[in-house]
């Protein structure tokens, strides 16, 4: 369990008036607001395509070409609501040659956002992925103090992808 000392951890309570609460919760406008979509950079994407659908199971909901500039979108099994959209580097309107190259310096550093997925068994995932010898092992399956197993990679074209398991409560 993770070490939540010194932390605000308390949740505002709202009376009648609804103080204590921003001012759009359980505002009807907001209510059913839920994320649709995340966003990876890859140079390659028919490499990035073999290792999301191929390796990791996802299905492909998307795949759009406009020029040079594509996008995949790939979801979960599980999530199937949530799609990952996979697009060029530099890609998107407005992006200068130099926007583009300092993307792709990122990339190839590893720099990027990361994605964090949960599973049922960390360990089977990481011995799955690291056998397709599609992703760069970045950290082996570890127990941390945060409450968390979990493993890293980074994709084909270098994004870093975490795999976590909740730790039981001792």
């Amino acid at each position: 369990m993770p070490n939540l000392e010194g932390m605000d951890t308390t949740t505002a309570s709202p009376d009648s008036t609804g103080a204590g609460l921003p001012a759009a919760a359980g505002s009807p406008a907001t209510a059913t607001l839920a994320v649709a979509n995340c966003f990876l950079v890859v140079d390659d994407h028919d490499k990035a395509l073999s290792f999301y659908r191929d390796v990791l199971g996802f299905t492909v909901t998307q795949d759009v070409s406009m020029g040079d500039y594509r996008w995949l979108s790939v979801a979960t099994p599980t999530q199937p609501e949530l799609e990952i959209t996979i697009q060029s580097v530099g890609g998107g309107p407005g992006t200068s040659e130099q926007d583009r190259s300092a993307m792709d310096t990122l990339l190839a550093k590893g720099l990027m956002s990361p994605l964090i997925f949960s599973c049922e068994d960390v360990d089977a995932l990481f011995e799955h992925v690291r056998a397709s010898g599609a992703a760069e092992v970045l950290q082996e399956p570890a127990d941390q103090f945060y409450g968390v197993r979990d493993c890293a990679f980074r994709d084909p074209a270098g994004n870093m992808l975490r795999f976590k398991t909740a730790l039981p409560d001792d």
